[in-house]
């Protein structure tokens, strides 16, 4: 497999064409940001931590049936994905209150949501991501409505497989967010799942295992995101 030129260049991750059309390599930097850029540190290991963990998770999800874009590993800090056309939004469920939701709302932190919410953010850096509903979506041509209820009904089966994966390791899925795209007129999941993108703590004491750490300034960020790994079996060395 080629790797050609550069097609995108995220917060913390660069997507490479490849000779193959049908194919990307993301490549996951050892770049950490928050509070939309303002925040930033370059992490040692970050890259391939999060590299393996994403893959991971995304054989995870596709042995129960979840179709994503993962195709394998390349090496420490690069994996080969399908290329999607991606939909410009973010699913976010949550099944604690944690971060945003508790600003907004004013509710406390951890308190058990039943059922888990979901909500839509359009992906825009410019505008803070703000939350959209399914009419917004409609009204703009964000998507199409049956694109909307899969992207909805496989996001509740990623939180399914997760919630419970983690709980065996002795861990709480508090939030986290899904992107998706098309692949031969099919709604496929793409971009990440790794702690960057997603609320964790450890299921007893509610220690913060997450990007959290790095957004407050806990410090042991990548040693955190190594502890997740390892209670859920992923060999980082």
């Amino acid at each position: 497999m080629e790797k050609r030129d550069e097609l995108y260049k995220g917060k913390a991750k660069s997507v490479y064409t490849t000779d193959d059309p049908n194919s990307l390599i993301m490549l996951f930097r050892n770049d950490t940001s928050a509070f939309d850029g303002k925040k930033r540190e370059q992490l040692a290991r970050k890259g391939m931590v999060n590299n393996k963990f994403n893959a991971f998770i995304m054989e995870k999800l596709h042995a129960a049936g979840v179709e994503t874009h993962f195709i394998r590993l390349l090496n420490d800090q690069e994996s080969l994905v399908k290329r999607l056309q991606m939909l410009p939004l973010e699913c976010v469920v949550r099944n604690l209150a944690a971060g945003s939701v508790c600003r907004r709302l004013g509710v406390q932190e951890g308190l058990e949501l039943n059922p888990p919410t979901f909500e839509f953010f359009l992906k825009n850096d410019e505008l803070g991501d703000p939350m959209v509903n399914d009419y917004h979506i409609r009204s703009f041509g964000w998507a199409e409505p049956d694109q909307v209820e899969k992207m909805k009904q496989l996001t509740f089966q990623v939180n399914d497989v997760l919630k419970q994966l983690f709980l065996d390791g002795g861990m709480l899925l508090v939030d986290y967010k899904l992107e998706f795209g098309l692949f031969e007129g099919r709604v496929v999941l793409g971009d990440e799942f790794t702690p960057d993108g997603c609320r964790l703590w450890d299921r007893e004491t509610r220690k913060k295992l997450d990007k959290d750490r790095f957004r407050q300034g806990l410090g042991d960020v990548v040693e955190s995101y190594e502890e997740v790994g390892r209670r859920l079996g992923i060999q980082f060395d």
